[in-house]
This record gives C-alpha cells, sequence and structure tokens, in this order.
C-alpha cells in the first residue's frame, strides 16, 4: 500500500489530513518560504492532535541554502531534543526532516550524523537538499550507511513525474535500505502515474487551499488576505487514487 504523506504548516492540518486518509505529515512552519523548523508550541500541537497519523518534523534552521555553520547545526541539534521531550499522548510515530550538504554539493556527512544521531530511534527523512547533490548514487549510499529512513526527492527534475525514469533508478538502487519517497507535483491527477513509473511505495504533497485572512482589508505586507490551509478534498483524492493503484491487477 502507497503511504501518503501531506507536507503543512497549518495545525489544523493535522486533524484534517488525519481524517482524510493521509499516513503522515511532514510538519512545517513558514512553507511559502521553503519550510522551516515549527515552533515547539505547534509541534505540541500537532501531537496533542494526532491519534494515529506519523508526524515528521523539519528541522531546517533558516531559508536558503543547505550549508550549515557550527551554531546553526548545534541549534537543529537542540531542536530535535526538545521536540523529543514533548509528551506524545497517543504515542503516534514521530520523526524528523533533516539535509546538510556542504559547499562542493555533496552530503555533509558529518553533519547529517550528528543530526540523526540526536533523533536516536526516530525515523529520519533527508529532505530535497538530495536534490542539489552531485552525485544522486553516491548521496544515496552514504545516506543508508548513516541510518536514513527515506529520501525525499524528485531526483533533480522540477517534477516527481519528470524525474520517473531516474526515480525508478533510485528505487532500484535503494533496495530496502532506503525508502524513496516521491514529492514535487504531486497531484491526485498524476499520483498514479508517479506510482506506477516509478515504483516508490511513498509520495509526498502539499494539499493546499486558499482561504480569505477573517477581517483582512486590503492587502499589505504582512497580509495578503488570504492564507492557505490544507484541503480534506485534495488529501481524499490523493489517498483514493493511490489505493486504486494498489488495487490494480499486476501486468
Amino acid at each position: 500500500m502507497t503511504v501518503v504523506e501531506i507536507c503543512l504548516d497549518d495545525l489544523a492540518g493535522v486533524r484534517v489530513a488525519e481524517e482524510a486518509g493521509a499516513d503522515r505529515i511532514e510538519l512545517c512552519a513558514a512553507l511559502g518560504d521553503g519550510g522551516i523548523t515549527p515552533s515547539i508550541g505547534t509541534v505540541a500541537g500537532a501531537l496533542r492532535a494526532a491519534t494515529r497519523i506519523g508526524i515528521q518534523v523539519l528541522i531546517r534552521q533558516r531559508p536558503g541554502d543547505f550549508v550549515y555553520d557550527d551554531d546553526e547545526l548545534q541549534a537543529m541539534v537542540d531542536d530535535i531534543h526538545s521536540i523529543r521531550a514533548l509528551p506524545n499522548p497517543s504515542g503516534v510515530v514521530l520523526g524528523f526532516v533533516v539535509g546538510a550538504l556542504r559547499a562542493d554539493g555533496r552530503v555533509n556527512v558529518d553533519a547529517t550524523r550528528r543530526l540523526v544521531a540526536a533523533c536516536g530511534d526516530a525515523p529520519v527523512t533527508f529532505h530535497k537538499a538530495f536534490d542539489q547533490v552531485a552525485d544522486r548514487a553516491e548521496a544515496l549510499q552514504q545516506l543508508a550507511d548513516l541510518g536514513v529512513t527515506r529520501v525525499l526527492t524528485s531526483a533533480g527534475a522540477a517534477t516527481a513525474l519528470e524525474g520517473a525514469d531516474e526515480l525508478t533508478r533510485l528505487v532500484e538502487l535503494a533496495g530496502d535500505r532506503v525508502t524513496i519517497l516521491a514529492g514535487g507535483g504531486v497531484r491526485p491527477a498524476n499520483v498514479a502515474e508517479v506510482v506506477r513509473r516509478t515504483g516508490v511505495a511513498e509520495v509526498h504533497l502539499r494539499a493546499p487551499r486558499a482561504v480569505a485572512t477573517p477581517g483582512a482589508g486590503a492587502p499589505t505586507a504582512y497580509d495578503s488576505g488570504e492564507r492557505d490551509v490544507t484541503s480534506a478534498e485534495v488529501v481524499r483524492a490523493v489517498v483514493a487514487a493511490v489505493r486504486d493503484t494498489a488495487s490494480e491487477p499486476s501486468a
């Protein structure tokens, strides 16, 4: 059964994604800036809201590149420790999403090792920094050796569908050591094709729906007049599409 992961930064979206049938969320803040670590209060709220769905928390100290100095790296390690100490009333699976590169475009093995060690026995996803590496086969081997659970990638392409051939190769290279999580332009209309063409066991997407900001006047630098929330309809459509794919007879 293909796992569906929904990327979101709205706290209400945790319940929306769970009730709509998603298997896991990636919890972030500031997705408009590419995503950074959510506040401790946001993670605590997500853990209170979830009763079944897995929660992967993005650990990214700032927007921009993925080359971090020692202070930034220590801040991310501290965030992981703080999040792991939070109450988890329903005992849902709590994991982390990390990524660190060197200036030459290779995985920063030492930094990633520190981040993975801070996560303890929690599952770890290496995020789409992977799409910037110079040698994906080498990076995949390094991440497998470091104990990374999964890699979020579109195989360097603009979308997972455009990167389907390379995703297929990555799935074969990863074997049972690392799970390839396909993300990038995944939508209800194409998710079945992504799964069929690549053989990925997991897919990742945002499911946004724009809503008006209550009481908003004219747009300002601080309030555009609307914000994105998680759409139950999009989540349900993706879940239905992958379940239909799973029920198709083998060729």
